[in-house]
């Protein structure tokens, strides 16, 4: 069961990511968190995780190790570990698009089991919403990545790939299906 931690964190995040939308839909960020907590908790994630599944993007997009400290204070070691671990970069500017990702997919490789379940959650998440899109609107989704549309492709099959090394779980083999359809759909230009 979820406790009073997790309807802490779910305010907390919503009060750090109130002025976000999803790229190109003008959802409210916080549908993303949600859905990435969601996935989670379906495939077995602790209270932990689950909190950290909805603090993902926390250092990366609201203040760095502010956000970083806040987290620990609030939630504890292992969550900040964990959010830690799905951070692509912290600093501003960002480091350039594809050296950042290559960093991060080799990063996935040495990280233990919590993080690669919070990770693969949000790129299934990430993943479902690009393919969405794809039918929807067609390859002008593209537009909407830095790595448009060859860059994005790659970067999610190299993620499969990572995650496959290790195990294999519903999260895994879903994200699998989806970014080959993704592939399929992109090919079809």
């Amino acid at each position: 069961m979820l406790t009073t931690r997790f309807d802490a964190a779910l305010v907390f995040a919503h009060e750090l990511h109130r002025e976000q939308e999803r790229k190109g839909s003008g959802t409210p960020y916080v549908a993303h968190l949600l859905s990435v907590a969601a996935l989670v908790i379906e495939h077995g994630g602790t209270e932990d995780q689950a909190i950290a599944a909805l603090l993902h993007d926390a250092i990366e997009d609201q203040g760095g190790d502010v956000a970083r400290q806040e987290i620990r204070r609030r939630f504890g070691d292992a969550v900040t570990a964990i959010v830690e671990g799905c951070t692509d970069a912290e600093t501003l500017p960002k480091p350039p698009w594809r050296a950042r990702k290559e960093v991060y997919v080799a990063h996935l490789r040495h990280q233990p089991e919590a993080v690669r379940l919070v990770s693969a959650s949000d790129k299934l998440h990430n993943a479902r919403s690009i393919l969405r899109d794809l039918r929807e609107i067609g390859h002008d989704v593209w537009s909407r990545f830095s790595g448009g549309r060859d860059g994005t492709l790659w970067y999610y099959r190299a993620l499969v790939e990572v995650f496959i090394e290790g195990e294999r779980t519903g999260v895994v083999d879903e994200l699998e299906r989806v970014v080959a359809e993704m592939h399929r759909l992109a090919e079809q230009a």
